[in-house]
């Protein structure tokens, strides 16, 4: 009697080495969640460089032969092409949190560079620019987050288990970006919590000078410290410093995104490919 040999959708019964390197990291990643209102950006630039390890491992798992060609089957094209419409938001919200990104530093420069002459009409005029400024960041930042919500599609049955995988890469990705934009925006206006946490800082007078504030990041301290600013204030020379630490997390962040956003695109390309194969 003929015995016919049944091709599996699934990899192997023992993973590929990029297989298991993708589980570990995005593992990793699930035990260390940046939370949106505590994290710092060095945080943060943690979780962007774990991220750039994990895309960097995922396209090298969509150059194996057998992944491309279990993707490349009928049944799971509409799924890919779920995955790229993913990566296309991703790539937005990329987009989005750069923006906002060199916004905040040109306003933060600019400031510095006032407060150096210590002028005080342009220090009244720069602060105010500044906070207009962080304003529509805000308002740009939330529409992007409630975008966000509920992006991430659900499993199917019938789905490749590399599919189920990129979906989880695709949602740990997405929850990094929501920590990165909430970092930026800082708590909502409306939010008695969020704004109490202001409150805190502006009636101290260690405003800018405390080195240690576990709920607040540096975005919201820098807020906190320009709402009661003056040309007379005794904090100008601590400001300044915050200022500056507050520019060079910031470029620290850019760099990061900027090299995250290479691996993304690379890894589309890579799901276009076998899409159009």
């Amino acid at each position: 009697m003929a015995s016919y040999h049944v091709r599996s959708n699934s990899l192997p019964s023992r993973p590929h080495p990029i297989t298991s390197e993708v589980d570990q990291r995005l593992s990793t990643l699930r035990s260390s969640p940046a939370t949106s209102t505590s994290s710092s950006s060095s945080s943060i630039c943690h979780e962007i460089n774990g991220l750039q390890d994990l895309h960097g491992c995922v396209d090298k798992l969509l150059q194996l032969p057998l992944v491309q060609q279990a993707l490349g089957q009928e049944q799971q094209k509409i799924l890919v092409d779920m995955l790229l419409d993913g990566s296309l938001w991703i790539l937005d919200v990329s987009s989005i949190a750069k923006d906002a990104l060199l916004q905040i530093k040109e306003c933060v420069q600019g400031l510095s560079s006032v407060l150096r002459r210590r002028r005080g009409d342009e220090i009244s005029s720069e602060v105010k620019k500044y906070l207009t400024s962080r304003k529509a960041v805000k308002k740009t930042i939330r529409k992007a987050l409630k975008g966000m919500e509920n992006k991430c599609s659900s499993k199917t049955n019938e789905e490749h288990e590399t599919i189920t995988m990129l979906r989880e890469v695709e949602a740990s990705t997405f929850a990094v970006f929501e920590s990165l934009l909430s970092l930026i925006s800082g708590p909502k206006a409306s939010s008695k919590s969020g704004w109490s946490l202001v409150s805190k800082l502006i009636h101290s007078k260690r405003i800018a000078c405390e080195e240690e504030e576990s709920d607040m990041n540096e975005f919201v301290k820098v807020d906190a410290a320009l709402s009661t600013l003056t040309s007379k204030s005794d904090n100008i020379i601590c400001v300044q410093n915050q200022l500056k630490e507050l520019e060079s997390n910031i470029q620290d962040l850019e760099e990061g995104i900027e090299s995250l956003s290479r691996h993304l695109i690379k890894s589309r390309v890579s799901l276009l490919n076998i899409l159009n194969n």
